[in-house]
């Protein structure tokens, strides 16, 4: 599959290496995460995550030797989506998320595919979406959750800043909201007032307005707890720089307050 020509949708090569199993999908956005999205669907395995959920890699273009498909389908992915188009972070869920959708599944999981985050929590999200949640917010900071050599400086930026800004926005208290470990119910994602396929969504800017969207909708949102652990040593696996990645990451939470990124405002896609 090539989306040459869609609106709001970067263009990708898709492998599929089986047809539509679940209900649900997790998607895991990744460029370049080596040995981290090796261990991290290592742990899915052994977790039997994939009878869960279609565990759906969503590659900006790696080089590593990372998406290998006879190693996906050893891992038990089933779909490898390779972004051709422009765009960042942004881009590779644009791209996850119409493909979920034209799927047909009924909820879509996200996280992080550089191993720091509980995989094995995959059930506790599909729980709460079976329950009627439109928004489900992984979190280490509530109770049955942990965070694991968390530089400080991030925890006193998602206490301090990040997470009030979002749940002043939202209109609901949110923890942990730069954690991109959550769930979307199909209801949510296909909302008229959401319309998350849009090209303004490059980087960091949709996971800031899908963290406030469902609320400000009247849909429902809930936080649940994970883990997310850091090295203990090493340098820290991101793809935010300090300096310039959080400068930008600070224009996008507050453009997102003032609702700049609602259909209605947003100028782009």
């Amino acid at each position: 599959m090539n989306t040459t020509g869609l609106v709001g949708v970067p263009d990708f090569v898709c492998s599929e290496f089986a047809g539509k199993q679940s209900e649900y999908c997790l998607l895991i956005p990744i460029i370049n995460e080596g040995g981290r999205i090796a261990a991290e669907l290592a742990r899915a395995k052994a977790a039997q995550i994939s009878n869960m959920v279609d565990i759906i890699i969503c590659d900006g273009g790696s080089t590593d030797g990372s998406t290998e498909k006879e190693k996906l389908i050893e891992y038990g992915v089933n779909t490898l989506l390779v972004k051709t188009g422009p765009g960042k972070q942004g881009a590779q869920l644009r791209m996850g998320f119409y493909f979920a959708l034209e799927r047909g599944y009924q909820g879509v999981l996200t996280i992080d595919g550089n191993n720091k985050d509980s995989i094995e929590d995959v059930p506790r999200f599909i729980e709460k979406l079976k329950q009627g949640y439109d928004l489900v917010q992984g979190s280490r900071f509530v109770k049955g959750g942990a965070a694991i050599n968390t530089p400080l400086s991030r925890t006193l930026a998602v206490k301090l800043l990040h997470a009030p800004v979002i749940s002043l926005t939202a209109g609901q208290r949110f923890t942990d909201t730069t954690n991109a470990y959550r769930a979307y119910s199909r209801c949510y994602l296909t909302h008229p007032e959401l319309q998350p396929l849009r090209d303004v969504f490059s980087g960091y800017e949709l996971l800031a307005y899908l963290s406030v969207r469902a609320t400000q909708l009247g849909l429902r949102a809930c936080e649940v707890p994970v883990t997310r652990a850091y090295p203990s040593e090493g340098k820290v696996p991101t793809k935010i720089s300090p300096l310039k990645g959080n400068v930008a990451l600070l224009k996008v939470l507050f453009k997102n307050a003032v609702g700049a990124y609602h259909p209605s405002n947003s100028q782009k896609g």
